[in-house]
């Protein structure tokens, strides 16, 4: 009756046709004219305003079908030991650099970039909202989690591939402070990519590492506000 009215019936074992949605995603996460121009548009949104780029992540995501685990956001099986370490973590680490490691590699004591937060209680807001939002959770988003992703499907899974995205992504990070921090922001950061980008791509969990970098850059914006930073150094 179907084919006297006309009707084609699709066999019942044929293949669904793709929805947009599921086209849209399949592109978003290849490297495809759609794959790249997210890529250029995430790595740009910071432009516009922190943390756009890791917000953009956030959606890149939700839209590729991404698991979310492919960018560390997995559960920790215990947020309260995940903060704790990450604090102590991000502490201590900020200490070791600004009392050893800088100076053995010849830095200004004083971090001229940052110097105007000593004493400047009207500054502090400012800076407080760009070490927990900007760098804890929007540079971990997009440094570890996004780029450690996008490069890994790109590269492939073996040890090597992952040792040169590390390095890569380290390079990179110290690259994007030049600007504001100069040659001694480019040391500190790229050490801080080295150390952090191996840890996540051991761990592949992001949280502690999010939590960590928000207390360096925290106890950092204490030791300039208080004006110890001639002491620790």
């Amino acid at each position: 009756r179907g084919a006297r009215e006309g009707l084609i019936e699709r066999p019942r074992d044929a293949p669904a046709r793709p929805s947009v949605d599921d086209l849209l995603a399949e592109r978003l996460r290849g490297f495809g004219p759609i794959g790249i121009l997210a890529i250029l548009v995430i790595l740009g949104g910071n432009a516009v305003f922190i943390p756009l780029s890791a917000l953009l992540v956030l959606l890149w995501v939700r839209l590729s079908r991404t698991p979310w685990r492919e960018i560390g956001y997995a559960r920790p099986k215990s947020w309260v030991r995940t903060i704790a370490v990450g604090v102590a973590f991000g502490v201590a680490f900020k200490l070791l650099m600004k009392s050893i490691v800088m100076p053995l590699l010849g830095a200004d004591p004083i971090n001229q970039a940052y110097h105007y937060l000593v004493g400047n209680r009207a500054a502090l807001p400012a800076a407080l909202y760009a070490t927990t939002i900007g760098a804890g959770f929007g540079e971990e988003t997009v440094f570890r989690g996004y780029m450690f992703e996008r490069l890994g499907r790109l590269f492939g899974p073996s040890t090597g591939a992952t040792t040169l995205i590390v390095l890569v992504t380290s390079l990179w990070f110290g690259l994007d402070h030049y600007f504001i921090q100069g040659l001694a922001g480019v040391q500190q950061a790229t050490i801080f990519g080295l150390v952090f980008g191996t840890i996540y791509a051991a761990t592949r969990q992001i949280w502690m590492l999010v939590v960590a970098h928000a207390a360096f850059d925290l106890t950092a914006v204490a030791i300039i506000y208080w004006n110890l930073e001639p002491t620790v150094a």
